[in-house]
């Protein structure tokens, strides 16, 4: 698959986590999505998956309460997961920074090669 191509299913995919985000009480606005490479390497994120734009970070609220904690977001981060599966032929999984040793719950992503 074209990364193009998984770029668009990458976005069909942001659009169902905020609508599934809104169905549960969230409110939800997009923060980092897109890094140009040069910026992404000055901030140390060099290789970071928002350089393919294949991330996307968000700032969750309820009830006009900002969640910052990365457990806030475990409820979309396994509906994020749930979404992985065989598209075109192609396996896609969907990455919760939530489940990284360092975790990063707003982040969301799609694998790409060994980078998720």
């Amino acid at each position: 698959m074209k990364l193009g191509r998984k770029q668009e299913l990458f976005s069909e995919a942001c659009c169902l986590l905020e609508s599934f985000a809104r169905m549960k009480g969230y409110t939800i606005r997009r923060a980092w999505a897109y890094r140009d490479p040069p910026a992404a390497k000055r901030l140390g994120f060099e290789g970071s998956l928002h350089t393919k734009k294949l991330a996307q970070d968000y700032d969750l609220f309820r009830a006009g309460r900002w969640l910052k904690k990365s457990e806030d977001h475990a409820e979309l981060g396994e509906f994020w997961k749930s979404l992985s599966g065989v598209y075109e032929g192609t396996k896609i999984e969907f990455v919760w920074g939530g489940d990284w040793s360092r975790p990063d719950g707003n982040h969301y992503s799609c694998r790409h090669g060994r980078v998720g």
